[in-house]
């Protein structure tokens, strides 16, 4: 069985995911990127971008570290305080 990403972001074909890792230091995150494209009846994935790609990935990833930094904030926020 296949897990799913935690969050995925898309513009067009391009496609980000986002994948929540756990460690012995907490939750990570990691970026999956890729282009959706037919191939005859069926879609496919390429990790290779052209020229007009570019403005909705560079948009996609911005929004992917937005997501995880909010992410990891509200974690933290969610931890309780040590005594001191």
């Amino acid at each position: 069985m296949s897990r799913s990403p935690d969050h995925v972001i898309r513009f067009g074909l391009v496609k980000v995911c986002i994948w929540k890792n756990q460690t012995k230091s907490g939750d990570r995150h990691s970026v999956t990127v890729v282009r959706l494209f037919r191939n005859g009846d069926v879609w496919q994935e390429s990790t290779r971008f052209g020229r007009d790609d570019l403005p909705l990935l560079a948009k996609a990833i911005d929004q992917a570290h937005t997501w995880i930094f909010e992410t990891n904030q509200r974690s933290a926020d969610e931890q309780p305080a040590s005594a001191d």
